[in-house]
């Protein structure tokens, strides 16, 4: 197997959890070489994975055909020979590229009216009795004939490194800021999914504020994506405006984001792709749960501590609370995270 394709899926966290398999890949195959197609917004996290020879960036927008882009890769794809491809995604169109490139294996789960596109499938797991994501992507490789059987009971374990290039980017953005590499903790407020999965903005103040009195000379830095800059300076403002407390959303890219985690005292966060990446980066970290289920997507890490109140309405997965209550986060009090950030080094 000398040249193996990963379709990427569309999410961070599903991108971290991935991983697994690609070292599982480099492990049985060690003089394969494997690529990642990938959208911009994760090809990051591939380029942390030193199994992964190359990242191919392709704007593949999420429920949209894109039918003669789709041409134009697999044209391109099928240069390269690849005799095997994973599609990590369950959606028809991410089944479409590897089958026009004639990539002669063509491994994922059934899903979406696949047929023949996928020719070595697996039954998706009932949702009811899902593994965790990054046991359900290593067992992918349990369709290869040189693979041992893997038991996907056992947790998987994403590693990611830091580029030096990043590191040295964030190094030059904290020296203008004039903040010592060494005493930042990072609060990540944001998530994708909704409010649900948000731990209340006031929390997050009344943490920061807690962290700098019990530590005086750290600082903490406020990391999401652009759509949460306004959360990031209503969380500032809250704080009193400390000017230890920098609300950097939306002015990092992902992979200045990864190696600011990786440098972190510590890191806060919901249930987001930010979590997964300080998971696989193994930083004390502590991760807030609400309306998902810890059980499904953990921040895989024996240095991260999980939060979750495991009420009789948990997990609901709404992206609203249908009690209207919110208390599966509000519940959860800033002095609980901070004894479990002090626990955690």
């Amino acid at each position: 197997m000398n040249r193996i394709l990963i379709i990427a899926p569309n999410w961070i966290g599903d991108a971290v959890m991935s991983q697994p398999l690609l070292a599982h890949l480099k492990a049985i195959y060690p003089q394969s070489q494997i690529d990642v197609l990938a959208s911009p917004w994760v090809a990051p996290i591939y380029r942390a994975c030193s199994e992964v020879h190359q990242v191919i960036e392709a704007r593949l927008e999420h429920k949209q055909l894109q039918w003669s882009l789709r041409k134009k890769l697999a044209k391109q794809l099928e240069l390269n020979q690849y005799t095997t491809c994973f599609v990590l995604p369950n959606s028809l169109k991410s089944a479409l590229i590897p089958w026009l490139a004639n990539i002669p294996f063509r491994i994922g789960y059934r899903g979406e009216m696949r047929f023949g596109l996928i020719n070595l499938d697996l039954d998706n797991p009932s949702k009811v009795n899902r593994p965790p994501m990054a046991n359900h992507y290593l067992a992918l490789a349990n369709s290869l004939e040189h693979s041992q059987e893997i038991d996907t009971n056992k947790p998987a374990d994403p590693k990611l490194n830091i580029s030096p290039a990043a590191k040295a980017s964030i190094n030059s953005k904290l020296r203008a800021a004039v903040i010592n590499e060494n005493l930042v903790y990072v609060l990540c407020p944001g998530a994708e999914y909704g409010t649900t999965k948000r731990w209340p903005a006031e929390h997050f103040a009344a943490l920061a504020q807690q962290l700098i009195a019990s530590e005086p000379d750290v600082h903490v830095i406020l990391l999401s994506g652009k759509d949460d800059q306004a959360l990031g300076e209503s969380i500032r403002t809250q704080a009193k405006n400390d000017s230890q407390i920098h609300n950097w959303c939306g002015k990092t890219s992902l992979d200045e984001a990864i190696a600011l985690i990786g440098m972190s005292k510590a890191l806060v966060s919901n249930d987001s792709g930010l979590m997964h990446i300080g998971a696989a980066l193994k930083v004390p970290q502590v991760a807030i749960f609400g309306s998902s289920d810890p059980h499904h997507t953990p921040p895989l890490s024996d240095k991260a501590k999980v939060l979750w109140l495991n009420l009789a309405c948990s997990p609901c997965h709404k992206r609203e609370c249908p009690l209207g209550h919110l208390k599966c986060l509000k519940d959860i009090l800033p002095a609980t995270v901070l004894d479990a950030i002090q626990s955690r080094h």
